[in-house]
């Protein structure tokens, strides 16, 4: 493990040089560990996950985004997908597997859906067809190996009207870590996968649609906890994503937040036991917690998550979620809990 963790720490340090993009390491000759991309597509979705030499691919991004797809997979020697995952059959999320399928071949293709009324969809279910592969529609509990890392199927729990909640949701976990992908899923698909009683706790949260203020609820939130959060997004996108609302509930849940608007395509490592990250660009977004001013005087709590800030925290709630505490003491007695980032 030690070995790995030595050749991936290599790889990130030509990465950051600039070096490693037009050249990089395949990936897939090596033998043992685990390695995600989350690739930047935009106001799109798409990540390559690589265990132990054996692929997925979670979303492929918009159609315009399959020659990114071509070239991405390409540049890493990637020629068989042991797994190719639409998460819903929307455009920005299946679009872009059609470049996926003329550089690789599938082997299990996932969809929460066989049929879908779009050229993009049918572009999709083409392109299998010419390998002999056919949708295959998961249930949740559905579980398998991508390598030694353990895949589980989550949700959808039911039948959604809403496209977005028919998203497939999927925890992968690897050694002592553990990530979990929830494409579009909004508020009631979350609500019913919390009443399953799964465990849904995750080192990793690939945050759902795009950070809306729709998706990673407060309830699902509390019971992901992630360390780390990765918002897939475009730059000054149409939709306002990531929203205040679901920035904010992730600086409650004080989880360091990658964005591929801000930072690009995203590279995580796991050995096991810690996780790593590496970005194409603004690696200083990541900042450090908000130290306190000697001059505050009283604390501003969530009514939503019951966390309470200081006043200069950067984790602040939106405005129509705070409420005024006058002391740390009628924080607590009023049953608010202290921001992990700030620590008032």
């Amino acid at each position: 493990m030690r070995i790995f963790a030595a050749l991936i720490a290599a790889i990130l340090l030509l990465s950051s040089c600039g070096l490693a993009l037009d050249n990089p390491v395949r990936d897939v000759e090596i033998e043992k560990g685990f390695i995600i991309y989350f690739i930047d597509v935009g106001q799109a979705d798409s990540a390559l996950i690589i265990c132990d030499g054996e692929t997925m691919l979670i979303d492929g991004g918009n159609a315009g985004d399959s020659d990114l797809i071509y070239t991405f997979l390409r540049n890493r020697g990637v020629t068989h997908l042991d797994y190719v995952v639409a998460t819903h059959a929307h455009e920005d999320h299946v679009g872009g597997l059609s470049g996926a399928l003329n550089i690789a071949t599938a082997g299990v293709a996932l969809s929460p859906v066989t049929e879908y009324g779009s050229r993009a969809f049918n572009s999709f279910v083409r392109y299998l067809g010419e390998q002999g592969v056919s949708i295959t529609v998961p249930n949740h509990d559905d579980a398998f190996k991508l390598g030694s890392a353990d895949v589980l199927i989550l949700g959808p729990v039911g039948e959604y009207s809403n496209h977005n909640d028919m998203s497939i949701v999927i925890k992968i976990t690897y050694g002592d870590t553990s990530f979990l992908f929830t494409g579009d899923a909004e508020r009631a698909s979350e609500l019913d996968i919390i009443d399953t009683g799964y465990d849904l706790s995750a080192t990793v949260l690939k945050v759902g649609h795009h950070g809306s203020d729709s998706s990673t609820t407060y309830p699902f939130l509390r019971e992901v906890m992630p360390e780390y959060a990765v918002i897939s997004c475009g730059r000054n996108n149409q939709y306002g994503h990531p929203s205040d609302d679901a920035l904010s509930q992730l600086r409650d849940a004080d989880a360091t937040v990658y964005r591929t608007d801000l930072q690009g395509t995203i590279t995580c490592v796991s050995d096991g036991v810690n996780v790593s990250f590496n970005v194409e660009r603004n690696a200083e977004v990541q900042t450090n917690p908000t130290q306190p001013s000697a001059d505050e005087e009283h604390y501003i709590g969530n009514v939503n998550s019951r966390i309470f800030h200081r006043p200069s925290c950067s984790g602040l709630p939106a405005q129509q979620n705070r409420i005024i505490l006058d002391t740390r003491e009628t924080a607590v007695s009023e049953g608010f809990e202290p921001c992990g980032r700030c620590r008032p």
